[in-house]
């Protein structure tokens, strides 16, 4: 009933134990020298501590390293409408939430494909790629029903992910919780509507390779509207069937 390819696949699957490699230390410092990371250093573990590795087939760049790689407007159409039917077959199935849809976590990958395959409901629906397929990750925060139970995260106490500032991206932290009254188990699924106009204004304000190309403008007007509308929408759902961007045929 319903199918889509938009999230990321899981290859395999690994239960380990004991203290933190000595390369992976060493990458890790790499990283945060490079980067600086958000997250203590992984080396005071124990020799019995449990991790559980998870494979993943790749997915891509991240859209926030993205910016200037990207051929032009028409892929940032196609990366918003694969996001959106990707979220929409989530919530049909799933009462899927994702919660957490900054750019990090939207993988873009170059393909040769001119279409990708959706099922919504039992009927099926294509998109054009425009030569880039996305690969949705990172479902920390996120929530859906499988096999009659609800998984949720409960973030209701956690007071530093809601003080954030500086970005749209900790704006929609506190929108989600103003909407759900900070009751994280409950289905809202506005709150794909939310990060789909987030990342509506980051695809508005990145740079394009081809930024004065034939249908520039006319794709900047369409991307600008679903922006300025989108919110309108109860879900993802709504916003694929009765957005004028996405005339997503058979």
């Amino acid at each position: 009933q319903n199918q889509t390819c938009g999230f990321i696949g899981l290859n395999d699957l690994h239960c380990v134990k004991g203290h933190y490699p000595p390369d992976f230390l060493n990458a890790w410092d790499l990283f945060d020298r490079r980067k600086v990371s958000e997250n203590d250093r992984p080396d005071f573990f124990e020799n019995n501590q449990l991790f559980i590795i998870l494979e993943f087939e790749f997915g891509g760049v991240d859209l926030e390293n993205s910016n200037g790689k990207l051929a032009s407007l028409a892929v940032a159409k196609s990366i918003l409408h694969q996001v959106t039917a990707a979220l929409a077959v989530a919530e049909q199935e799933l009462h899927f939430e994702h919660r957490d849809l900054h750019w990090g976590n939207v993988l873009v990958k170059t393909t040769k494909q001119k279409t990708v395959n959706f099922l919504l409901n039992g009927t099926s629906h294509c998109v054009e790629t425009r030569g880039a397929v996305v690969h949705i990750i990172d479902y920390s925060l996120s929530r859906l029903e499988i096999d009659e139970l609800t998984v949720s995260c409960d973030i209701s106490n956690d007071q530093e992910l809601f003080m954030g500032q500086g970005d749209y991206q900790f704006e929609i932290y506190r929108l989600m919780r103003q909407e759900n009254g900070n009751n994280w188990s409950d289905y809202n699924p506005h709150s794909n509507v939310l990060w789909l106009h987030y990342l509506s204004s980051k695809l508005l304000a990145l740079k394009y390779r081809n930024s004065k190309g034939k249908g520039t403008q006319t794709m900047r007007k369409e991307l600008t509207g679903f922006h300025d509308n989108v919110l309108q929408y109860r879900s993802a759902t709504e916003a694929l069937q009765n957005c004028p961007m996405f005339n997503t045929t058979n």
